[in-house]
């Protein structure tokens, strides 16, 4: 019974100490902090949608292609992000992204009235790119 206990004893420190730590490495985000001015909002020539676009040169054609991209507002520069895409007071906000650029669009969820609201103060808008391990 001794030798048994022995042996399992000896086994298990053996198999204990041949472990090795890991480390574990957390992805790599990066978040990017811009600003739309009133002014730069345009009215497409159909006049159904407000857009803004942000060049980003982090975002290249790997990020692109292979990392998550999110995208917050902070309407008149407040404390206060709202992730894209969301509707508020009838307009529907949402965005689309190619390499260098983001743009932000908003254009009217109301079947009544069709042109939306232009935006009238700073947008502060969060971009927060994920990388992404495959």
């Amino acid at each position: 019974m001794k030798k048994l206990t022995l042996l399992l004893l000896c086994v298990a420190t053996l198999g204990l100490a041949s472990c090795k730590k890991d480390t574990i490495v957390g992805p790599n985000n990066l978040t990017i902090i811009k600003y739309i001015e009133a002014n730069q909002w345009q009215l497409s020539n159909d006049g159904l949608t407000y857009s803004a676009t942000i060049n980003e040169p982090s975002i290249n054609r790997r990020t692109f292609e292979n990392d998550g991209i999110l995208v917050y507002v902070s309407r008149g520069n407040t404390d206060f992000y709202e992730q894209l895409p969301f509707v508020y007071n009838v307009d529907a906000y949402s965005y689309s992204v190619t390499p260098g650029s983001l743009t932000i669009d908003v254009q009217s969820s109301d079947n009544q009235d069709f042109q939306p609201i232009k935006p009238t103060g700073r947008t502060r808008v969060k971009i927060v790119l994920v990388e992404s391990f495959q």
